[in-house]
């Protein structure tokens, strides 16, 4: 490297930061299985390219766990997630909320004693299709399957089947019907 290209890396750069940045790097050419080990996953454990763990020291995994491309699992906060579990790709798994350090102007590395973490637990047996985002705090109990672009930010007990989106086509369906039965009310008056 030259003096120039040495100029863009940085003396107070936090080691973990540049751990983290090193993995990615070193493990965009292994399997699943090796990436998986490489991360330190039990065994069984699968991680596709551009999987990311965030404070890999607070996550606690069971085995035979399938982590999809592009999830970001952020154990800042403590992260559990038991065995036989699927994380689908480009699930977004939260332990922080650092909203409070924008909002107060002080988004800054020094103040992250100010970003509120609370894990998240999820059970064993359960399916995570992607693209969904857990919030910090939530817990999902065994034998769930949460369905794809799903926001979770209550608790969910053992073996729920949970669909939001669901719930809004069914409510666009009951709006159109509405709006038509209105229509049709005001072309009779």
């Amino acid at each position: 490297m030259t003096d120039e290209t040495m100029g863009f890396f940085r003396d107070d750069t936090p080691p973990d930061v540049r751990r983290q940045v090193l993995h990615a790097l070193a493990t965009a050419a292994m399997s699943d299985l090796e990436r998986a080990k490489f991360y330190g996953l039990p065994d069984g454990c699968r991680m596709r390219e551009g999987a990311k763990i965030l404070s890999p020291e607070n996550l606690i995994i069971g085995t035979n766990v399938w982590i999809g491309e592009n999830a970001v699992l952020d154990a800042s906060g403590g992260l559990e997630i038991g065995s036989n579990t699927s994380i689908g790709l480009s699930v977004y798994l939260w332990t922080h909320d650092s909203h409070q350090l924008n909002l107060s102007g002080n988004n800054i590395r020094e103040a992250k004693d100010q970003i509120r973490r609370r894990p998240v637990r999820i059970g064993s047996n359960c399916f995570i299709a992607g693209p969904s985002v857990l919030m910090p705090g939530t817990t999902i109990g065994d034998s769930c399957v949460i369905a794809p672009l799903s926001l979770v930010k209550s608790n969910l007990s053992d073996g729920t089947i949970y669909t939001p989106y669901r719930d809004f086509l069914k409510m666009d369906r009951r709006i159109t019907a509405f709006e038509a039965r209105l229509a049709e009310l005001e072309s009779n008056a």
